[in-house]
């Protein structure tokens, strides 16, 4: 707990939004190693969904090209850009209030840890300020690393997240908790962190990436992954990453009312190798909650667990089945401005 007041904070993703920023595939990605056209139809779809009302930036490396792909371009902006890679939650910016008044954060993004090369993806938030698509909004360039998929906030000052990320010696050399809590304090206003220890899942590149695991829906209450199977690898962490949520309390000191999401069938890729598919990576808009789904016998669980959780958004699920190929899923694929 900090003694920051509430002047700064991250603004929930259910709050007002401005827009969502995408990054499309392109021959510079991992994805020409598939079907390029293939890979860029789950983008489309939740660009799509995005735009039916609400503005979606699309970051792209030929705007002629990636518009014609779409039937309608109704509230879709197409912006040529250099990039590494598509996951744009994890070097998009990171809005914040101020006193009441809008500010951009651009966090140093590293490919989470050193994987993989991102100096491209580092300079798409100064490229996309100099163009003028913010607007007058203040932008800060930090020298830190943070990814946005790897904090959750409720709004009102709480952070949650995990410990194998953010206090993983790839970012930023290994500081503790302690020492995170100022940051994110100082950098978010955070006024308190809930710090997740247990939990992930195969596959996944971003040392168990919060938003992978566990979301906010609104400041009372938690959707999580759920794993019943005891022979599932995930078995024994997930039941510990529960247990933890349930010691957890909201600002007013009352436990979260907590949302099992079913954990999915186990998917592979053509090499064998387990796929981090989620129904956690769901994207809250302006007016629609949009899931992934796989293809898998649980999809129709899930959206009705989000339309008892969602009732005045339209619900559209997303098949993000080849998503996962890349490890990441919808909500990795999208940022929400702030309004």
């Amino acid at each position: 707990m900090t003694d920051v007041t509430l002047t700064k904070k991250v603004p929930a993703e259910w709050e007002k939004q401005q827009c969502v920023l995408m990054s499309f595939p392109h021959e510079g990605t991992d994805w020409a190693e598939s079907s390029l056209n293939e890979a860029l139809t789950p983008f489309i779809r939740i660009a799509q969904a995005i735009a039916y009302k609400e503005a979606v930036y699309i970051i792209c490396q030929d705007k002629s090209n990636i518009s014609s792909m779409f039937c309608s371009t109704r509230n879709m902006t197409f912006i040529e850009i250099p990039t590494n890679d598509t996951w744009v939650r994890d070097y998009g910016y990171i809005s914040i209030k101020q006193d009441d008044k809008k500010k951009l954060l651009d966090f140093t993004f590293d490919g989470w840890g050193g994987k993989f090369e991102a100096s491209l993806d580092n300079s798409v938030n100064s490229a996309l300020h100099q163009k003028g698509y913010m607007g007058i909004t203040p932008l800060e360039k930090i020298d830190f690393v943070l990814e946005g998929g790897s904090i959750e906030s409720d709004g009102e000052g709480t952070i949650l997240t995990t410990t194998k990320c953010l206090c993983n010696p790839n970012r930023n050399g290994g500081l503790s908790k302690k020492e995170l809590e100022k940051k994110l304090a100082n950098y978010l206003g955070a006024q308190r962190v809930l710090w997740l220890d247990h939990g992930y899942l195969a596959g996944d590149d971003t040392d168990s990436h919060i938003d992978t695991l566990v979301r906010f829906v609104n400041k009372k209450t938690i959707a999580y992954v759920k794993c019943d199977d005891k022979e599932d690898e995930h078995y024994e962490a997930l039941q510990k990453m529960e247990k933890q949520l349930k010691d957890f309390v909201t600002t007013e000191g009352k436990p979260y009312t907590l949302i099992p999401l079913p954990m999915c069938e186990v998917k592979y890729n053509k090499e064998g190798n387990r796929l981090p598919a989620t129904y956690a990576n769901f994207l809250i808009t302006n007016d629609a909650l949009i899931y992934p789904t796989y293809s898998d016998k649980h999809d129709q669980k899930a959206g009705e667990i989000f339309k008892a959780l969602f009732p005045d958004r339209e619900v559209i699920p997303v098949n993000c089945l080849k998503l996962i190929e890349q490890g990441g899923s919808l909500h990795c694929s999208t940022m929400q401005v702030a309004y």
